[in-house]
């Protein structure tokens, strides 16, 4: 799909994130704002491209959740095998098993419980503030009706 027609409103990558990995593979290298949006986008298509493709695979061989497989399928059938080896797809698997095991960063520094009590006072609230309105309509209608 053209990037020309997707909406504006499509998600793209932070440019931080292309920033850290550009410094850690060229870290003498400056590259204008222009160029670096243009990267950006570029990144964003072939992200669209690939997972598309995955998508597509995945729904042919009738699954609901995308695996590396059809990743690495998508980037064979998008013409990018020569991105994909074996040491590549070992150092992977680690880093996706740390990052289920460690959690959100909220989970972490145990944030994460304190804005479910916070949720869970709001609710709370909201439902005493709907308890009283219900109340408060209840009598208006027994008044009503006096």
């Amino acid at each position: 799909m053209a990037s020309s027609s997707r909406n504006n409103d499509d998600l793209t990558i932070p440019r931080t994130a292309i920033n850290q990995v550009s410094k850690e593979t060229l870290p003498n290298i400056w590259v204008t704002n222009d160029a670096w949006e243009l990267v950006v986008n570029c990144c964003a298509e072939f992200i669209h491209l690939v997972s598309s493709e995955a998508n597509e695979i995945c729904n042919k061989s009738e699954k609901k959740t995308i695996s590396p497989e059809h990743v690495i399928q998508a980037l064979e059938r998008s013409g990018f095998s020569s991105c994909i080896s074996e040491e590549f797809l070992q150092e992977c698997k680690p880093v996706a098993l740390q990052r289920r095991k460690a959690g959100s960063h909220l989970e972490n520094f145990g944030i994460a419980e304190e804005f479910l009590s916070w949720q869970q006072e709001l609710f709370a609230k909201a439902r005493q503030q709907q308890a009283e309105l219900a109340q408060q309509e209840w009598l208006q209608m027994q008044q009503a009706a006096q």
